[in-house]
């Protein structure tokens, strides 16, 4: 299952796009208050020892992008580059009626605070830089229509800030100990660049994923909630066709592995920072049979997993 913030982030970040939002690209060492406010007069907050309790006057609607501090925490304050630790409660604005919750779960989402979310959110980036561990913040979305991914209500979301890491930095390159494949995988080289080369000849269809370690490294585990950062190379596996590479661009890809296709997801979980891992990803966990630009049917990539945020 996608992580609650994950699904919900994306929308916020098409809002930023489409907004004229009164937030500053500017962070502030303390944490901002931004949007329509006056909306969110009426909302009352009551922490527990699990999910907070949250009543406001209904329907809520807010005209932009807006987020508030609601109760600050006495912890040490969140830094740009780290990564927040957040427990999110999200509810519907027209009933108040919840929609997901990681306080009961225990999996709180992590947000990389870095300048990817001050580009594309700044009223969350600055809302967040700042605050302190154990700060409540009301985080509300303006209505989005049906066209541009919404239901054309407002998403109230009640964040926690549990925790704030530092990100360690990306490694350059794979490091660990090399592993030998087993036979009928594709053949994976490298040329003089240090680029992953991959052979497809004759291997077979795939009835389930394979996800097999290349370079087994040594550093943390990945985590389905992780954003993790990878080089990579992706070919079709019906004829070799290279259809992406972050190699090409000269610049390692940065994403959370709960908005990825379920291949990546499911092959990179529980892999370790500096493997070089090889997956074969059945369509079915890919992007179906129709395919998705010039990736068709089943897939194969090489990834080598450089961090974790």
């Amino acid at each position: 299952m996608r992580r609650l913030f994950a699904l919900l982030l994306p929308l916020a970040l098409l809002l930023a796009g489409c907004s004229s939002g009164s937030s500053s690209s500017q962070p502030s060492p303390s944490s901002q208050n931004a949007g329509d406010l006056n909306a969110l007069s009426s909302l009352k907050v009551t922490t527990t020892d699990k999910a907070p309790t949250v009543d406001f006057k209904k329907p809520l609607t807010v005209s932009s992008l807006t987020v508030k501090m609601v109760q600050e925490g006495s912890g040490a304050a969140v830094k740009a580059g780290q990564s927040a630790v957040v427990n999110v409660v999200a509810l519907k604005g027209t009933d108040g009626s919840v929609l997901g919750d990681t306080f009961s779960s225990g999996q709180p989402e992590k947000v990389p605070v870095d300048s990817s979310l001050q580009q594309q959110n700044a009223t969350l980036y600055n809302a967040l830089v700042g605050a302190k561990i154990g700060s409540y913040l009301a985080y509300a979305t303006p209505p989005v229509s049906a066209e541009q991914g919404g239901d054309g209500t407002t998403t109230l979301l009640i964040l926690k800030i549990a925790d704030a890491k530092d990100i360690p930095a990306p490694l350059s390159g794979p490091q660990g100990d090399t592993v030998t494949p087993p036979p009928g995988l594709p053949k994976v080289t490298t040329d003089s660049k240090g680029v992953p080369q991959i052979d497809v000849k004759g291997v077979a269809k795939p009835t389930k994923l394979i996800s097999q370690d290349l370079i087994k490294g040594k550093g943390a585990v990945v985590q389905s909630s992780d954003t993790i950062v990878a080089n990579y190379v992706g070919v079709n596996l019906s004829d070799g066709t290279k259809f992406d590479s972050s190699y090409d661009r000269g610049t390692p890809a940065t994403f959370a592995l709960s908005q990825v296709i379920q291949g990546w997801t499911d092959g990179l979980t529980g892999k370790t920072v500096g493997s070089r891992v090889l997956l074969v990803i059945p369509s079915a966990q890919a992007y179906g049979d129709q395919g998705q630009g010039g990736a068709k049917g089943d897939l194969v990539f090489v990834v080598d997993i450089l961090g974790v945020q």
